[in-house]
């Protein structure tokens, strides 16, 4: 046997060990046996040997002998040369894989050569290099320990596989740094076998989970390792309580918040693992159930919710204790304080109570009086329960505050006058400084007490009172009023007459102020007088006042007019006058004198002739009385004439009286002799005519005079409104008559005689004497008419 080496690169290296054999059997057959060694992993083509050489055969004819080696697979990992004998690797040869890791792994083949026919063995030894590392069956391995595992307690790791051999294969293993852990390693057999070794107490809430890295190395040159990681994980032990994040919690809230609204979030937190670091949340047992109805407490994320109506006037902090429990067994349990302070809401308006001290209050009271406490208040805090009470502007009221807060006086600030105000209606307004503020407001009721501080009052300063003469006597002739402001007793008023003088003639009802006439007035006897009526109350002191009453009697028709001329003798006015024949037309014959002590229409005197024997002759003014001549005379116009002439007043129901006028016509000579006697009768008939009219004209003159001054002081004692009521006389040609203007509110009455000025009208009334002329001036005043 021959025996050839080759180390790894490809050199041969002759060992003193090689043999070579030849062996002889069966005739001519040649065998022998070559045995060569070469490493795996080898380049392909690297040479192995000659076995032509080692087989001493020619190499010349090999050829020609057929020369080949013959092996057992088509995949030949080795192949020779024909040509020149050299054997050389073909493929790649991995040790590991052609011999699954057994100890001696060799590849035989045959060389055979014809011609003679030889057969010789050839065993190839695959020899091993430290091509592989150590290899682990898995990259990773876990293990679970708890973390009361006794110190020195072991744990199998995975063997790590090497498929080299020898030298080659796994020499040791190595531990990465940690200071929980080390490695021990068995060996069996011809494996070694680690052990992971516990040498200091676990605890999972410092570290629940250990990464280690165990590393195989084997003993090749340069030396190969592989590595396996190793996770230890650190099984829990309910060994820690639960923990808040704060010892307390404090957090705001505002009232009114709507429900579900999360308050704040408790968070505790427990080092143990799974069930035992699994926590609950609760309040605590402390807490009584009004808060539980208000406040929940999730017990999975710890979230304080809002339960029910929250409200600061009720609660302005809630202080509760919070419980964090796990669920080990036995549960551990942690406890923390929550504060939570509830922020007020302006939510309630303010409240008003009102003590009246008086609900009625006399009107003379004086300025400070109170009438009624007041007390406000406000559920809120701070800004939002301050209040500030107001009243309206117009009241004679105001509030001042007391020493206390939030206390007030309602007291008089001004004079009360019942008249004025019998009631207020007090409208007390609070309101507070919240945003936006919220008010409210209550009514007081004040009645005002009277007193007896007003007086009677009349409509007018000065009342006009117009009685037609020949009153009946005892009837009512005027009604007058005085109104007083009080009430009750202070306003009940009598009525008097203070003028004596009148009393005898006039009366006044104390209750009613109607007043009557005791007789039957004359106006050409009495035209006008004055006299007060004073009312007076029925309080305490008695309040009383005066008005003037001017009293105006109005003529009626009840004269019968009077002939002045022609003198009356035997109850008959009866007149002669001669006049001469010759006398033109036109000629004055005589004037027909009357009187009528009557005035205004009553007293306008008319002339008319009522008989008459020539119509043509003879002419009368109906407003003088003059008689003249219509035309001259003629030789057959008759001596004598006789005129009856008819004198009238103008009343509703006309009054008269008539004169007889003889009228002679005479020759021109008698006439003038005539004459000379008549004119002495006449100058002595005139004289007596003139002196009854100097006393008539003076007493008519005389009592117009008083009339016009006693107006003209009425007028001036009024006021403003009421313009002069006396006019001038209206002026008139004719018979003698009366001429009185006056003035009633905006009318004005005129009195007159005959020729009225031009626009004046006729008033109706009594007998239709009076004039009523428009004042332009005042419209809108009032008229006593009666």
């Amino acid at each position: 046997m021959l025996i050839f080496a080759m180390e790894a690169g490809g050199q041969w290296n002759r060992r003193p060990w090689i043999t070579l054999f030849f062996l002889l059997c069966f005739e001519k057959l040649v065998t022998a046996q070559i045995k060569y060694s070469v490493p795996e992993e080898v380049k392909e083509g690297s040479f192995v040997g000659n076995i032509a050489k080692d087989l001493n055969l020619d190499i010349s004819n090999l050829g020609h002998r057929r020369f080949r080696v013959v092996s057992g697979s088509d995949d030949a990992l080795l192949q020779v040369n024909q040509n020149n004998g050299e054997f050389y690797v073909r493929k790649r040869i991995d040790r590991e894989q052609l011999c699954d890791g057994n100890a001696v792994c060799s590849i035989s083949l045959k060389c055979v050569v014809e011609n003679p026919l030889e057969v010789h063995y050839i065993e190839v030894e695959i020899t091993d290099v430290n091509d592989n590392p150590p290899i682990f069956p898995r990259s990773e391995q876990q293990f679970e320990m708890a973390e009361h595992t006794p110190l020195g307690t072991r744990f199998q790791v995975q063997t790590a596989r090497d498929p080299d051999l020898g030298i080659n294969a796994v020499r040791l293993y190595k531990l990465s740094q940690n200071e929980l852990f080390d490695i021990d390693v068995r060996e069996r057999q011809e494996s070694k076998i680690p052990f992971l070794v516990l040498k200091k107490a676990l605890d999972r809430e410092r570290q629940n989970k250990h990464r280690l890295v165990l590393t195989a190395t084997d003993g090749g040159n340069p030396p190969k390792s592989g590595t396996i990681s190793i996770t230890v994980i650190v099984l829990d032990t309910n060994d820690n309580r639960p923990v808040f994040t704060r010892d307390s919690y404090s957090t705001t809230l505002q009232e009114n918040a709507p429900v579900g609204t999360v308050i704040i979030t408790i968070n505790a937190t427990d080092l143990d693992d799974g069930m035992n670091g699994e926590i609950e949340y609760s309040l605590g047992e402390n807490v009584d159930g009004q808060v539980r109805d208000l406040l929940m407490l999730n017990k999975v994320t710890g979230e304080l919710e809002v339960r029910g109506k929250i409200d600061f006037e009720d609660t302005d902090v809630f202080k509760l204790d919070v419980q964090a429990s796990d669920k080990g067994q036995p549960p551990l349990i942690a406890e923390a304080e929550l504060s939570i302070k509830v922020i007020d809401v302006n939510d309630n308006s303010p409240e008003i109570e009102i003590t009246s001290l008086s609900s009625v209050i006399s009107e003379n009271a004086n300025p400070g009086t109170a009438v009624a406490l007041i007390s406000v208040s406000d559920k809120d805090s701070g800004v939002n329960g301050k209040v500030i009470c107001t009243l309206p502007e117009n009241v004679p009221f105001e509030l001042k505050s007391s020493f206390k807060q939030n206390m007030y006086s309602l007291v008089i600030k001004g004079r009360l006058d019942r008249e004025e105000t019998s009631r207020y209606v007090i409208t007390i307004t609070a309101t507070d400084l919240g945003q936006p503020p919220l008010s409210s407001s209550k009514t007081l009721n004040i009645q005002v007490s009277d007193v007896n501080d007003n007086s009677p009052e009349f409509s007018q300063n000065v009342f006009e009172l117009y009685l037609p003469e020949n009153n009946a006597p005892g009837g009512s002739v005027f009604s007058i009023t005085a109104l007083d402001k009080d009430l009750n007793e202070n306003a009940a008023i009598v009525y008097n007459i203070n003028q004596g003088d009148v009393s005898s003639f006039l009366n006044i009802n104390s209750e009613t102020g109607t007043i009557y006439a005791l007789k039957s007035f004359d106006f050409e006897t009495a035209k006008t007088f004055q006299f007060q009526v004073v009312a007076s109350d029925s309080g305490s002191p008695h309040l009383s006042n005066n008005v003037t009453v001017n009293m105006f009697i109005l003529d009626q028709n009840d004269n019968v007019p009077v002939i002045l001329y022609p003198v009356s003798a035997n109850g008959s006015a009866e007149g002669v006058e001669e006049i001469p024949r010759n006398v033109n037309a036109g000629h004055l014959v005589t004037k027909v004198r009357a009187y009528d002590a009557d005035i205004g229409y009553n007293g306008w005197l008319l002339f008319s002739l009522q008989e008459v024997s020539d119509h043509s002759l003879f002419g009368l003014d109906r407003y003088t009385g003059q008689i003249r001549t219509l035309r001259s005379f003629t030789e057959t116009d008759e001596a004598q004439h006789k005129l009856v002439i008819l004198v009238k007043d103008n009343g509703n129901v006309s009054l008269s009286a008539t004169a007889t006028v003889i009228v002679k016509v005479v020759e021109p000579k008698e006439a003038f002799a005539a004459s000379d006697v008549t004119n002495a009768v006449k100058d002595e008939e005139e004289n007596n005519v003139t002196f009854y009219l100097i006393i008539t004209l003076g007493s008519v003159s005389v009592l117009f005079i008083i009339s016009i001054i006693v107006l003209i002081a009425m007028q001036c004692s009024k006021s403003s409104d009421y313009s002069s009521k006396y006019l001038q006389d209206a002026n008139y040609d004719g018979t003698l008559c009366h001429s009185i203007q006056y003035r009633s509110g905006d009318k004005r009455y005129m009195l007159v005689g005959p020729r009225m000025s031009v626009g004046s009208t006729l008033a109706p009334g009594s007998n239709r004497n009076t004039l009523v002329i428009p004042d332009r001036r005042r419209r809108d005043s009032g008229e006593v008419r009666l």
